[in-house]
């Protein structure tokens, strides 16, 4: 018997980001993965240390870990599309769940519950809010790097993106825009 999931997973590395954006730098969706997880233990342990919460970092890490998973089959849908009008982003959000439900399918019974509580994320939980928090200021980053690298296509997705974050009443989300995203427009000379 074999078992897709993971080289399914695998393949995230050849998921281009920003696909309707000119990037001085590619970015595809295991990196940002990778950096989304970042910071998503970063806001929990933030949340828990600074804030008295009590939320599950593990699980906030996995949400993380496993929230593009669907894109493997779907591909990233640019945000324009995506956010185009309600129907549409309903009609994505059913389209990226069965690509996941598809993708949980090629696991082993013993292990399908398991990854399914990840993939699937209770989105009302509020690890998963966390997750989210971390997923927008991923994008941010994205955007003050490419930026700093005198790529102006980024100006209004990055005032846009800004925007969101800055409504957010999250204390640890306001906790890293302050203290820990201002660090990412620093040189490796000036982080020294």
């Amino acid at each position: 018997m074999k078992y897709d999931f993971f080289a399914y997973l695998n393949r995230m590395k050849y998921i281009k980001r920003w696909s309707l954006m000119r990037s001085h730098d590619s970015e595809n969706v295991l990196e940002h993965t990778a950096q989304v997880s970042v910071i998503a233990h970063a806001l929990a342990e933030i949340k828990n240390k600074y804030f008295g919460g009590n939320v599950d970092v593990l699980k906030v890490v996995l949400y993380a870990q496993y929230h593009e998973t669907g894109e493997v089959i779907t591909g990233d849908l640019p945000t324009p599309i995506k956010y185009f009008n309600k129907e549409i982003n309903h009609a994505y959000k059913d389209i990226e769940r069965g690509a996941s439900e598809k993708l949980l399918s090629t696991l082993p019974e013993e292990l399908k519950s398991v990854y399914t509580q990840y993939v699937l994320a209770d989105e009302d939980s509020e690890e998963y809010k966390i997750m989210k928090s971390a997923d927008k200021i991923s994008a941010y980053i994205k955007c003050v790097e490419e930026i700093k690298s005198g790529n102006s296509e980024f100006k209004k997705a990055k005032e846009s993106i800004l925007k969101e974050i800055n409504k957010s009443e999250r204390e640890e989300v306001k906790f890293f825009m302050k203290n820990v995203a201002p660090v990412y427009l620093c040189s490796l000379d000036e982080l020294e």
